[in-house]
């Protein structure tokens, strides 16, 4: 679908089957960070910034995505301003969802309160 460092061309909507979300920890071979399923947005943090991708991801056989280029995207957020929240939602989600997946795996990293009713992180 899309390689670690290559531009944005859009978002994909994992509708069937499975992606495999590859990051490169050092120079060596990528290393299996998740396994998306039905659902899932992929790539939208770039196709949002701009910046090229930070994880290779790679379908399944038998995986059907929906693909949207990027140009098509920026251009419906712009014209549908309600969609936006919805956006920054799916991106804010995915950033706990990560920092919570390093977090498990460095004990080093601080352990933080958040909100009003927080629980530690």
């Amino acid at each position: 679908m899309f390689e670690r460092g290559s531009p944005p061309r859009g978002v994909y909507l994992v509708e069937s089957g499975q992606v495999r979300l590859l990051v490169e920890l050092s120079r060596g071979s990528p290393k299996l960070l998740e396994i998306a399923g039905p659902g899932c947005v992929l790539g939208l943090s770039e196709t949002m910034s701009g910046e090229n991708h930070k994880l290779t991801a790679e379908a399944a056989d038998r995986t059907q995505a929906a693909f949207i280029p990027r140009q098509d995207l920026l251009h419906f957020l712009r014209d549908h301003h309600e969609y936006c929240l919805d956006v920054v939602r799916i991106l804010s989600e995915d950033l706990h969802v990560l920092y919570n997946k390093f977090r498990a795996t460095d004990p080093a990293t601080p352990r933080r309160r958040t909100g009003r009713n927080s629980r530690t992180a």
